[in-house]
C-alpha cells in the first residue's frame, strides 16, 4: 500500500493554550520549506503529500511545492476553510449569504486545483456546526451544507476528482453536523439520489476512535458499500483529536483494521494510507517514520492473520479462539 503525508505535521504545532506553538523556530516557513525537510528526512518512506487549500498549497506556490517534492506526488487537496477566521460560525452551511459565496468559492477552487495536478479531494467540515443551544436553524444550515457539498463534488466529477468526507464530532465546532458515520452516510446518500457518485469516506482513526466507532467494522461496511476512499492513520487516547504516532495507542484496535483492509483489498487500486499526524513536542520526521515502520508491523501481523482458521473462529463467533490466534500471530 502506498503512503501519503499531510504536511500539517511538520508545522509549529500551535495549540489554543500555546497560540506560537512548541516549534516556534517553524512560525513563517513556507510549504516548499516544510516538504523539502520531510522529503529530505523521510525519503521513499512517503510516496505522495497531502495538502490544506490555500494556506499550505494553492495556486501561487504549486510550482515551488512541486519542486520540493523532488519526483513525489500531490495525493490530496483538502479543504482549509476552519483555518481562515472569516468561517467561525461557518462556511458553506452559513446563513450569511456573503459568507457562504466565499466558501463555497474556495472550495470550487480546491477542487479545480486538485482536478488540475491530478490529485483526490479532502472535504473535512470542521466549522460547519455550532457552539451553543438555540444558535442554529437545523434544517436550513444542513440543507446549506449538504448543497454546498454536492456543488463541491460535481466539480470534482468533472476531472474525474473522487471527494472523500472526514468526519469529527467536534473542534473547532463543539457540534459539527457531520459528525459521525451515520451523518457522513446520510450525505452520500443524498447526493447518490441526485446523480452524485463519486464521494467516498475518509476515515481518520482518531476522529473514529473519539466517537467510539470501531476502526475495523467501519471499514468493512464502507468497503462493502464500496465507499471505503481513503485513510488517516494516527492514534491517540480517545477524547481529544490526539494524532499520535500510529499503534501508540488503540493497537488492537488497529491491528483488527489492518486485517479489514486488506479483505476489502484497500490498496489495490491505488489507495493510499494517509498519516494526519501532529507531534506537538516529538520530533517530526522521527514521529512519521515510527509511524510507518509500525504500520508496516501491524500489517505484517494482519497478514498472518487474515486466514481460514480466523474466518472459521469469527463465523462461530468464537472470541476465545480468535484471540488465540492473535497472540499467536504476535509471538505468543
Amino acid at each position: 500500500m502506498k503512503t501519503s503525508l499531510g504536511i500539517w505535521a511538520f508545522g509549529s504545532m500551535a495549540t489554543r493554550f500555546n497560540p506560537g506553538g512548541y516549534k516556534p523556530e517553524l512560525t513563517g516557513a513556507s510549504t516548499a520549506q516544510k516538504v523539502r525537510t520531510a522529503v529530505e528526512g523521510l525519503g521513499d518512506l512517503m510516496d505522495d503529500y497531502e495538502f490544506h487549500y490555500p494556506q499550505e498549497l494553492n495556486e501561487s506556490n504549486l510550482d515551488e511545492v512541486r519542486e520540493a517534492l523532488d519526483g513525489h506526488g500531490i495525493y490530496a487537496v483538502a479543504t482549509g476553510t476552519h483555518l481562515n477566521p472569516r468561517y467561525g460560525k461557518g462556511g458553506i452551511s452559513s446563513p450569511d449569504d456573503s459568507v457562504r459565496h466565499d466558501a463555497l468559492d474556495e472550495g470550487l477552487r480546491a477542487a479545480s486545483l486538485a482536478g488540475e495536478i491530478g490529485a483526490q479531494m479532502i472535504l473535512w467540515p470542521g466549522v460547519e456546526g455550532y457552539n451553543y443551544p438555540f444558535q442554529t436553524a437545523y434544517a436550513d444550515s444542513w440543507r446549506r451544507f449538504v448543497d454546498g457539498v454536492g456543488q463541491v463534488a460535481q466539480r470534482c466529477a468533472e476531472s474525474g476528482t473522487t471527494l472523500f468526507l472526514e468526519h469529527k464530532n467536534s473542534e473547532p465546532a463543539m457540534k459539527i453536523f457531520m459528525r459521525n458515520i451515520g451523518m457522513t452516510l446520510h450525505v452520500i446518500h443524498t447526493l447518490r439520489a441526485q446523480g452524485i457518485d463519486n464521494v467516498k469516506v475518509n476515515m481518520d482513526w482518531q476522529h473514529l476512535i473519539m466517537n467510539g466507532e470501531n476502526l475495523a467494522e467501519y471499514a468493512a461496511l464502507l468497503g462493502d458499500l464500496g465507499l471505503l476512499g481513503h485513510q488517516h492513520a494516527n492514534s491517540g487516547w480517545g477524547t481529544f483529536d490526539d494524532d499520535n504516532m500510529v499503534g501508540a495507542t488503540a493497537f488492537m484496535e488497529t491491528l483488527e483494521l489492518a486485517v479489514e483492509l486488506r479483505r476489502a483489498g484497500y490498496g489495490d487500486n491505488g489507495e493510499r494510507l494517509g498519516f494526519d499526524l501532529y507531534p506537538y513536542t516529538e520530533d517530526a520526521v522521527g514521529a512519521v517514520r515510527r509511524s510507518v515502520l509500525a504500520w508496516r508491523f501491524i500489517d505484517g501481523i494482519a497478514a498472518k492473520l487474515d486466514g481460514d482458521a480466523l474466518r472459521a473462529a469469527q463465523q462461530a463467533k468464537d472470541a476465545v479462539r480468535a484471540h488465540e490466534l492473535v497472540y499467536a500471530a504476535l509471538g505468543a
